[in-house]
């Protein structure tokens, strides 16, 4: 579509980043999504296949856009399998004319270090039997993103994993907009959001947090490491289920400042 053919580096750069799970790789269609957009409202959600009196069925899939332009779009799921292991590559694609033009390119991988979405959501369990939700929680996040291929899009399996996190998600976790203060001696700092990702091969914990300026580096940089040690002083849980810890200061404007501390350093 023209938007991307006038600025592809970001396509470029995810196919890129997953060259090497792709190399070698034989490709498979899952299943394929018609998309009406034709009357574009700020919040659309597309229902696709068929639901019963309970919500979805083992076939049925819900996209949730924003901004959507008004156009007729496709949604092609694909698994790639290699000796990498498998990746979920997906493509959105929009209607113009007779043709179908590439207006979206996701590419997730299957697994982390090893590990599927069925071994996270069993250390979840585990997690949440020992009394530990917040690790619970996020281990039940990762398990429901390595079974989707879209972070906008729900389907049955994920419908049930998000049921069933809910009685480990922790009261004093950002969520829905709501912000959660973290007191590290003198000074609060406002969490936005706390959650899993794959950084590499390892799985970390990234914490955003509001600043109200990040120029000053040195300064963004002490504010993220009395982040990371108060992260891991408040839920000591976290040491022995993540590698590392990410801070992230994010000023008004949406830019933010990154430091990583790797779990064995936080002291």
């Amino acid at each position: 579509m023209p938007s991307l053919a006038s600025e592809f580096s970001g396509i470029e750069t995810t196919i890129k980043d997953h060259q090497q799970d792709l190399a070698g790789a034989q490709a498979m269609v899952k299943s394929v999504f018609v998309l009406d957009g034709s009357t574009p409202v700020p919040h659309a959600e597309f229902f696709c296949g068929v639901f019963n009196k309970t919500g979805q069925t083992a076939n049925s899939a819900v996209f949730y856009l924003d901004n959507l332009p008004a156009g007729k779009y496709s949604v092609a799921l694909l698994d790639a399998n290699s000796a990498k292991g498998r990746t979920m590559l997906s493509l959105v694609l929009q209607q113009a004319g007779t043709d179908w033009k590439l207006a979206g390119l996701y590419i997730k991988a299957a697994q982390v270090a090893g590990h599927d979405s069925d071994w996270f959501l069993a250390r979840a369990r585990e997690y949440k039997a020992k009394g530990q939700l917040h690790n619970a929680y996020f281990f039940y996040t990762e398990a429901r993103s390595l079974i989707s291929p879209l972070n906008f899009m729900s389907t049955l399996a994920t419908d049930k994993l998000y049921d069933e996190s809910q009685s480990a998600q922790p009261s004093d976790m950002p969520a829905n907009g709501k912000t959660v203060d973290l007191s590290t001696g003198t000074a609060t700092y406002k969490l936005t959001a706390v959650f899993p990702e794959v950084v590499g091969n390892d799985l970390d914990l990234i914490v955003k947090y509001q600043a109200p300026d990040i120029s000053n580096t040195n300064l963004a940089y002490q504010n993220n490491v009395a982040v990371i040690k108060g992260i891991a002083t408040k839920y000591p849980e976290v040491r022995d289920a993540f590698a590392a810890v990410v801070a992230r200061a994010v000023d008004p404007a949406g830019r933010d400042y990154g430091t990583l501390l790797a779990m064995k350093d936080v002291k």
